[in-house]
């Protein structure tokens, strides 16, 4: 009994040096935590396509690995290098636009804003004290908010830059689980063994199956998204459709949704067009902002047989909790708590 106060004491004290070098572990890789999630999910949800490009390669891994991590460069460098090409191609026509912002005149308003119902006053009013208020009315009401934007644009720079770099190190994290993904599943599956038993190479399965479920969805609904966007800017004859359809796919990616582009474009064709052409396009920009809800849950649903409702409560409850890397995180996290509950029900003896 004389040993028990010591064995106590080492105990606890083995633990709160556990738990510190644990936190100093983590603290120190946190820089790397959320590109390594990333890096995860991209990797298990891209793991059959690597293994498609390493049959063609007659069983060489290197060469199939060195594809797919280009793949993954182009995602970031196709889209910064046609934007960049989009703004030096037309520096002369932006600048123009910009230097007619001066004296820009409002428009008579049209005539169907009056009969717009309980705001349909206070807008025609505001817009005839815009024509009331001559060139550069518009102009000089928004120029604080213009240099706001630009203050929050300059402070923004070193985020973007921060994005980049964790990027490129998801990319470089991809490439290294690319080459030695069999021994990293391994080395998980006995981790889960371990720490769940028996049941734990199911639950690794489950959340793969998981991750490619939500993979699919999120990029064929974008794709989907984004083409009928491009379909409707073309058929309105917008300028710039393609780099436009582009910028839909990036938004739907990141669950924004077109909206942002599409609601622009259908108030520029109500102004330059007429009520006609700006009503079609408004109807198109809601079923466009609408194919998302109904095509993402179903091809989630095919990917991971797992309920419909806790697919659509992960993915939307992942995305508001820890942003876009949430989409894939949320319903994995839910997955792997419903199937372990569902064990422990099915464990629990009878009455």
């Amino acid at each position: 009994m004389k040993d028990a106060p010591r064995d106590i004491s080492r105990t606890f004290l083995s633990i709160v040096l556990l738990a510190l070098l644990l936190g100093g572990s983590l603290w120190v890789f946190r820089p790397f935590i959320l590109p390594t999630v990333w890096a995860t999910m991209i990797v298990v949800a891209t793991w059959p396509w690597l293994k498609w490009l390493e049959k063609r390669f007659r069983g060489r891994r290197g060469p199939a690995v060195a594809v797919m991590t280009s793949g993954l460069l182009l995602v970031l460098l196709v889209p910064l290098g046609l934007m960049v090409f989009g703004v030096i191609s037309n520096a002369e026509e932006i600048t123009k636009w910009v230097q007619s912002l001066a004296t820009w005149q409002m428009p008579p308003a049209p005539a169907f804003l009056d009969k717009v119902p309980m705001v349909g006053d206070k807008l025609g009013a505001a817009w005839a004290a815009a024509v009331a208020g001559g060139p550069g009315y518009v102009t000089g009401r928004l120029s604080p908010y213009v240099s706001e934007a630009v203050h929050w644009l300059i402070t923004s720079a070193g985020s973007v830059g921060m994005m980049a770099v964790e990027f490129l190190i998801t990319v470089v994290v991809a490439s290294l689980l690319y080459s030695g993904g069999e021994g990293a599943a391994k080395g998980l599956v006995r981790f889960a063994d371990r720490l769940m038993g028996s049941r734990g190479a199911a639950i690794i399965k489950l959340s793969g199956q998981a991750i490619r479920g939500v993979a699919l969805g999120v990029v064929v609904s974008a794709f989907v998204q984004a083409a009928a966007s491009g379909i409707g800017l073309w058929v309105a004859d917008i300028p710039y459709p393609l780099a436009l359809t582009l910028f839909c796919f990036v938004l739907c990616i990141a669950q924004l949704g077109p909206i942002f582009v599409l609601l622009p474009a259908t108030v520029w064709i109500f102004y330059d067009r007429g009520a006609a052409w700006g009503t079609g396009m408004l109807v198109w920009t809601i079923f466009c902002g609408m194919i998302n809800n109904f095509v993402q849950p179903m091809l989630i649903k095919r990917g991971a047989d797992l309920p419909f409702v806790l697919i659509f409560a992960g993915v939307i409850g992942g995305l508001l909790a820890f942003g876009v890397v949430g989409i894939f995180v949320g319903p994995v996290l839910l997955a792997v708590v419903y199937t372990l509950l569902g064990y422990w029900i099915e464990e629990a003896p009878a009455a």
